[in-house]
């Protein structure tokens, strides 16, 4: 590759903190950043909230890549390294602050519009080579066009899909009657299940655990293992599927159903439940929890846990322990608590009882990091706020007899930088598909109420 061919990428803090480790992601290409970027992590890394740590991270990589370079090479660049390899690409910093050659397109003395000042005088000085300005600050990116730069974009790397509608729901639906489109099929038994073999070609790209069902709903499989030419499925059956019940509740769809039959299989070690607002993945999440905890005693206890940003900056402003403090934040499990337990005599003392009898604990993420969480049911709820490295955090907490949780509505995104796309929750579902100890469902249909389903469908 000439050095015209080569891009300049400019990067903005906010992808730094998004995904520290960023720099290595732009392979043979130029990775430029400001002095108004070293900054704002400075300023960043010191601060009581989860972010300080991606902040810290971000600054101990820079480090690695100059620590044995000149001021003149970090201001021409040094190449890029990643654990001994090469990546061909050059990564340098740019003294953009106060700097008397940028012709300002903004005056104002702000980090972003300083960062587009430099991008601005690199796409002048740098021509023809392209010059990109990456951030995941929306504005910025209208900002920066506006005032003239060419090519301006997201950060992408950790983005495996283009659209949200192409993620994976965990089950795949064939047109007509399953069995009208089956030439040839082995069917054996391994002691009380059913198993058919077929050709692969039948379903489209199968993966572990992905329930197959037909438009009359009078088959429903689930893919138990794939290999060249062929797919094995596990004959469920309707009118099983929708006999189960975990504490007493039993599916109102088939959706629920596939989800109560991954939550209650003792083989997926993690389980991803999507969806709009009142499909149920909460009410169906905790009432398999205290079934396989309390009736089966499959688990030692329930840790339910969430993540936005008022939790991990303001828990401390809140009084008493550290579960008191989470009880605000997790009431949609307390309510779901309630509704379980809505028909008992006293519905107050059920639910003390139960969350005493199941060892329900509520803890904060931040206090998660460092864990190792033996022989228990993990709730992870609202995860879409979470990047891919913040669950990356979360999951790897999990240890042996461990099962996880991760539900979260992709509709319902309250961080600044995230989006359906990008979020943690869309990373997990496409990297853990094909790992034969997760299952992933996604519910379709609103059941909290006739007015949920309604606001759901038309606002």
């Amino acid at each position: 590759m000439t050095e015209a061919d080569r891009k300049y990428y400019l990067l903005d803090t906010n992808v730094l903190l998004h995904e520290p480790l960023a720099l290595y992601s732009f392979q043979e290409h130029n990775v430029v950043i400001p002095m108004t970027v070293l900054e704002e992590l400075d300023n960043i890394k010191d601060r009581q909230k989860d972010v300080s740590r991606d902040a810290r991270v971000a600054i101990r990589s820079l480090e690695t890549l100059f620590q044995d370079a000149t001021s003149e090479q970090i201001t021409q660049g040094v190449k890029i390294e990643h654990k001994g390899i090469k990546l061909g690409g050059v990564i340098s910093i740019f003294a953009d602050h106060h700097a008397s050659f940028i012709k300002e397109a903004f005056s104002e003395d702000e980090p972003d519009n300083r960062i587009i000042n430099a991008a601005l005088y690199l796409q002048q000085s740098k021509a023809p080579a392209k010059v990109v300005l990456v951030t995941k600050d929306i504005n910025m990116r209208l900002k920066a066009k506006g005032a003239g730069l060419k090519y301006v974009e997201d950060y992408r790397t950790d983005q495996l899909i283009d659209d949200v509608h192409l993620l994976s729901k965990g089950y795949q639906e064939v047109e007509g009657l399953f069995w009208d489109n089956i030439k040839e099929c082995e069917t054996f038994n391994r002691g009380e299940d059913t198993f058919h073999q077929l050709a692969s070609d039948k379903i489209t790209d199968p993966f572990p655990n992905q329930y197959i069902v037909d438009e009359k709903h009078e088959f429903v499989g689930k893919v138990t293992d794939h290999f060249k030419g062929g797919v094995e499925l596990l004959d469920i059956g309707y009118d099983r599927l929708m006999g189960q019940q975990a504490w007493g509740v039993t599916p109102k769809n088939i959706y629920q159903g596939m989800a109560i039959n991954a939550l209650l299989d003792p083989l997926v070690d993690m389980v991803i439940l999507t969806g709009p607002a009142g499909c149920g993945k909460t009410l169906l999440a905790i009432a398999a929890a205290l079934e396989l905890v309390i009736e089966q005693k499959q688990y030692d206890k329930i840790i339910v846990t969430r993540n936005t940003p008022d939790v991990a900056e303001n828990i401390g402003f809140l009084p008493g322990t550290e579960e008191e403090k989470m009880m605000p934040w997790l009431a949609s499990v307390t309510d779901t608590l309630e509704v379980l337990h809505k028909n008992d005599n006293c519905s107050a003392s059920s639910v003390n009882y139960i969350m005493d009898k199941a060892n329900i604990q509520f803890k904060s993420v931040n206090f998660m990091r460092g864990r190792s969480i033996q022989n228990s049911f993990v709730l992870l709820d609202e995860c879409q706020n979470l990047t891919a490295s913040q669950l990356k955090t979360i999951i790897t907490r999990c240890g042996e007899g461990t099962k996880i949780v991760c539900s979260g509505n992709l509709a319902q995104i309250d961080s600044n930088y995230l989006t359906p796309v990008t979020s943690g929750l869309t990373y997990i579902v496409e990297k853990f598909k094909h790992f034969e100890g997760s299952a992933n469902v996604y519910l379709n249909g609103v059941m909290r109420s006739r007015l949920a389903e309604f606001a759901e469908e038309h606002l």
